[in-house]
């Protein structure tokens, strides 16, 4: 009896955390990483304390929250570093995290917005757009990426693709799709490319 108890316990505490995970995705994708804790826990249909019990900190929350799409980002931007060939390594992370932005964009918002209390998500945040960031200089020098070019323009990227919506996640995927297309061709070098206007800081710094 007591071990059924014990599971029926561990299976409850599960469900709740889950509940909330949903919940804080689903409000985070839609408002914004400033949703309070309390209406997070309102939705997910848990009392604050057990929202607390699990996730004392919003830092807590959110790191849980987008646990899986932070360790797929981190391996994207790995694998388009470990390209030889830069140009085609940096296109590679443009298409693919237009795709995961597309099934959810609650991710990207945490990603370009660093959370003030997200000690933990900020770190992994600098240390990838420092690897983006040496990667573009590597897609310059090749001759793939323009000149003119500077990492926070991929920040500026990442913003305007926050802003595709569309009814569907079919309609969201080709939409990303041919916005990374699009973004891809306006940052390949070319001796007839326009100048661009000065830099927009957009980020903080990319090297501490």
């Amino acid at each position: 009896m007591d071990a059924q108890l014990t599971h029926s316990l561990r299976a409850d505490a599960e469900d709740n955390r889950e509940r909330v995970l949903e919940a804080a995705r689903e409000l985070f994708s839609d408002r914004g990483l400033d949703v309070p804790m309390r209406e997070i826990a309102r939705t997910a249909g848990v009392g604050p304390a057990t929202l607390y019990r699990r996730f004392p900190t919003k830092q807590a929350l959110i790191d849980a929250a987008f646990t899986d799409e932070l360790i797929a980002c981190r391996g994207i931007v790995d694998d388009g570093c470990a390209d030889p060939d830069p140009w085609r390594g940096l296109k590679s992370v443009l298409r693919r995290i237009g795709e995961l932005n597309a099934h959810n964009q609650g991710f990207t918002a945490a990603f370009i917005t660093a959370f003030p209390d997200a000690i933990d998500f900020s770190r992994h945040r600098t240390g990838m757009l420092r690897s983006l960031a040496e990667l573009c200089g590597r897609a310059q020098k090749s001759g793939g990426l323009r000149a003119d070019f500077v990492p926070d323009d991929l920040v500026l990227i990442l913003m305007a693709a926050r802003g595709i919506a569309a009814p569907t996640l079919n309609a969201r995927l080709a939409a990303a799709r041919r916005f990374s297309a699009l973004a891809i061709d306006a940052l390949r070098a070319s001796g007839d490319r326009e100048t661009l206007p000065p830099p927009a800081r957009v980020a903080a710094p990319l090297v501490a």
